[in-house]
């Protein structure tokens, strides 16, 4: 259900009270035996909001002791890189976390300006410098709730990999930080705020991301062809990128919004008119789409720009599933990359990507939620791409290297305007060219109400409970339960036709499973499959 305010600017009443947040932060004391109030770690890290002593300095201080027991124990021993964005709890975690890692002697890089730092630029630094091989083994944290409502904070952590650490690594992080949280923190090693300032190191996170953009994209072709680009950060932590980006490589680029406000005061509400920065939205997203007869390509980041949006003059804002089909059409195409290695999806991405890729010649690795699973492959360069249907993604450099093992916004929207240079023809132009190709799916995501068990079985569900034999009047072909690219478990069950499928997941958070689904048959028979999709799952939950 749509909120009718969704898409309006915020209101007063819509902004986080900055005081109170703070206040929170370091007043408000975890009780570590509510499991709402316990370190958690999601796809991406530890999130929550100290109003809700979710997300307080004990935990904070907890989570960094546990990860300098982690790398001592995986033999980590190089510097750790330390960033953060710009929603208002990132600042104070990120001193949190800081006397922690001094307080136990590891050597910690801040960015050189004390700024703000994407989380692509912290899993490029890391790869870098482990590449350099003079450090020992580098590793990083980023502090980061992502999209998230600015009362929001998240903590994450990449190991020497560049990439979302695996849940191996950090189920022992939560525990660990669990077990400290239990023991009144006894067990974690803190500096002073003067000497953990004191004795950090720096790193030029900008600089060395931004110097290396050629490597991964065509930046002449851009500047040649006169695009005119429109960046909006959406008061994130790429602000200071997209103006050096423009002015290093000469090109015609606006920053729209360089505003950086913890309160977001500046943002058009989401869907349930709550402030939440993303760019795959178009509620989030309508003062960018309104803007787009002013620029050939306008893109957006969410606030740790590891996602992105693309505007077009001709479709507005476009879905992030479109986009990534002609991604990864564009690139099989335009780089002289090795045959031989795959493209990687997310099993509830599209399946006109299956087509693409198909088309392209090249072998699909399909993989759980979770960009985690196309670490080690776009390492290897075993895959080139990959992609998710929540707006992140990441590609090789032009010579087959690995560029970034975590999902970077900034290049996916610079590639929506190489696409423009190149081909003379926008995004949403091309996808138009791939319906007509492949077909024109329909694809949508809804929530059904579950209770904790049923969430429960439902993560652990067998194919052989789904008992049907058809999905809204075509015979099913295929149920899975994990994933064909790597045999790993979903957590949930998906369900294809020759012309449909849908897959359902647990929430981790809310008392509802979460059914994506895609129809080549449009948006009737969308809403048939959701259908059968709900009466099929509920049947196997009985």
């Amino acid at each position: 259900m749509v909120d009718p305010r969704a898409g309006t600017p915020a209101e007063p009443q819509d902004l986080v009270d900055l005081d109170a947040l703070a206040a929170a932060y370091y007043d408000r004391v975890p009780d570590p035996e509510d499991p709402a109030q316990q370190v958690s770690f999601g796809t991406s890290g530890h999130r929550g909001s100290s109003l809700d002593t979710a997300f307080n300095e004990a935990h904070i201080l907890a989570t960094t002791q546990a990860i300098v027991e982690y790398r001592a124990q995986a033999g980590i021993d190089g510097p750790l890189l330390l960033a953060r964005d710009t929603h208002a709890l990132s600042l104070p975690a990120w001193q949190s976390a800081l006397e922690v890692l001094i307080g136990n002697d590891v050597v910690t890089l801040v960015d050189t300006e004390d700024g703000f730092t994407p989380t692509p630029a912290v899993s490029h630094a890391i790869l870098r410098l482990n590449g350099l091989g003079a450090h020992g083994q580098v590793d990083g944290i980023v502090v980061t709730p992502s999209h998230n409502p600015p009362r929001d904070g998240g903590f994450k952590y990449n190991p020497p990999n560049g990439g979302p650490a695996g849940s191996d690594v950090t189920g022992w992080v939560q525990d660990r930080a669990n077990t400290l949280l239990r023991d009144g923190l006894r067990g974690v090693r803190r500096a002073t705020t003067g000497e953990a300032r004191g004795r950090a190191q720096t790193y030029d996170f900008l600089t060395h991301y931004v110097n290396d953009l050629g490597s991964v994209l065509d930046m002449e072709a851009i500047a040649r062809a006169g695009v005119r680009i429109g960046a909006d950060p959406l008061g994130g932590a790429s602000v200071a990128y997209w103006g050096r980006i423009g002015e290093q490589y000469g090109l015609d680029l606006t920053v729209v919004n360089p505003a950086v406000d913890p309160q977001w005061g500046f943002m058009t509400l989401d869907h349930d008119a709550k402030i939440r920065m993303d760019c795959s939205s178009p509620y989030a997203m309508a003062s960018l789409v309104s803007q787009r007869d002013h620029f050939d390509i306008a893109t957006g980041n969410d606030a740790d720009a590891d996602r992105h949006g693309i505007v077009t003059p001709d479709a507005g804002l476009m879905n992030p599933n479109h986009f990534l089909a002609v991604a990864i059409a564009y690139l099989t195409e335009h780089r002289g990359w090795d045959a031989a290695a795959g493209v990687g999806k997310t099993v509830v991405s599209s399946s006109m990507i299956d087509r693409v890729v198909a088309d392209a010649g090249r072998a699909l690795y399909e993989v759980p939620v979770g960009f985690k699973w196309f670490v080690d492959p776009l390492i290897s360069g075993s895959v080139v791409f990959g992609g998710e249907e929540s707006a992140g993604a990441s590609f090789l450099r032009r010579d087959g290297s690995v560029w970034t093992t975590d999902k970077d916004g900034i290049i996916l929207a610079l590639l929506a305007s190489e696409i423009q240079a190149v081909t003379g023809r926008s995004p949403s132009q091309h996808y138009v060219g791939l319906t007509a190709r492949h077909g024109d799916p329909a694809y949508a995501r809804v929530d059904s109400p579950a209770t904790r068990d049923q969430k429960a079985r439902l993560g652990a569900l067998d194919p052989s409970a789904i008992t049907a034999t058809e999905l809204a009047g075509d015979p099913i072909t295929r149920i899975l339960s994990h994933a064909p690219g790597n045999d790993a478990p979903l957590g949930g069950i998906k369900v294809e036709t020759a012309d449909a499928w849908f897959a359902a997941r647990p929430s981790g958070t809310e008392d509802v499973y979460k059914i994506y689904a895609e129809s080549f048959r449009g948006a009737d028979h969308l809403a048939e499959v959701q259908e059968a999709a709900r009466a099929t799952v509920d049947a196997a939950l009985t």
